[in-house]
């Protein structure tokens, strides 16, 4: 992470020859139902934990923008929000995101969890894909406890909806076939500049990165307690003479039954998502971080545009 002044490189030059070697740079939409691992893919693709990974569906709000560089390009993922069929207004605003990020790319890449079918979730997706005019490839995930047959018949049928550039397999969680992917970005993205400083690794403030993270922690410790009325605002980050970081943020929640599950009795809940969030950020930062939550009911905070800015998502009327 980096605020460093942009020194965007415009070519490189070969070892051998010392001419300019040309780049390239875009955009690779990551799309997909919840929970069909784009999360934990783009952590792995970029080389960093930028993206909340839980076991609970919809974590991803809103739109993350993680930057890899292999070999001349530079490939910027753009992880969206899980596609599924939304009943409130906060799920109507997810979807929305999700589709915008797969129209603005260079590149839009499916991923299916290759343990199921083409459901009720994945057939819509396919359907409009179909009609969204961007090179797409489709990625199989989850390879490592898939059979093969089964592999090649969802690969069969998913191309015969939607007619893919390219299929790829893999295992976003250990890595395999994450390599073909990367070859296969860097060579079909655009030529052209690189779009950000060669040690930025995101774009996304690191106030917002950081609230993502309790905000992590906070569905691992609950996921079977706490409704997805909840939501982590980092109110507060300043940079200590010993070189640390103090960090104060806000968990909202809508009632106060909702507080006190967060909380925890003698505040012991609360005290170890502080204590998981902070080994987290101090991790990223490479510093010591001093991490400060609260809680605090904010009634119908699903309903408040500001709540939707905060989360770097339109609020849908």
């Amino acid at each position: 992470m980096t605020d460093n002044e942009n020194k965007t490189p415009v070519a490189s030059e070969t070892a051998e020859s010392g001419a300019p070697e040309e780049t390239r740079a875009g955009f690779v939409a990551l799309i997909g139902a919840p929970n069909a691992g784009k999360s934990t893919l783009l952590n792995r693709l970029v080389g960093a934990k930028l993206s909340i990974v839980t076991h609970k569906v919809q974590t991803t709000r809103a739109i993350m923008r993680g930057v890899a560089i292999h070999d001349t390009a530079q490939i910027v993922f753009v992880d969206t929000p899980g596609i599924f069929a939304p009943k409130r207004r906060l799920d109507r605003a997810m979807v929305d995101t999700a589709w915008s990020g797969a129209e603005g790319a260079d590149i839009v890449a499916l991923l299916i969890d290759a343990r199921k079918d083409i459901d009720d979730k994945i057939a819509p997706i396919l359907k409009r894909l179909a009609e969204l005019k961007r090179p797409k490839v489709l990625i199989l995930n989850k390879i490592d406890v898939t059979k093969r047959e089964d592999l090649l018949t969802l690969a069969s049928r998913a191309n015969a909806e939607v007619g893919f550039d390219q299929t790829f397999m893999i295992s976003a969680l250990n890595g395999d076939g994450a390599d073909d992917l990367l070859d296969y970005f860097a060579e079909k993205l655009p030529k052209g500049p690189w779009l950000y400083p060669e040690d930025q690794i995101s774009d996304l403030p690191l106030r917002m990165i950081a609230a993502e993270i309790t905000r992590e922690k906070l569905f691992l410790r609950l996921h079977q307690e706490l409704p997805y009325a909840s939501t982590v605002e980092t109110t507060q980050w300043k940079e200590l003479k010993d070189g640390s970081a103090r960090v104060e943020q806000t968990v909202y929640v809508e009632r106060d039954s909702q507080k006190k599950i967060v909380l925890g009795k003698g505040g012991q809940t609360i005290k170890a998502i502080s204590q998981a969030a902070r080994q987290d950020l101090a991790t990223m930062v490479e510093r010591p971080v001093h991490l400060f939550l609260f809680v605090k009911v904010r009634e119908n905070w699903g309903n408040d545009p500001e709540r939707y800015r905060e989360m770097g998502l339109e609020f849908p009327r």
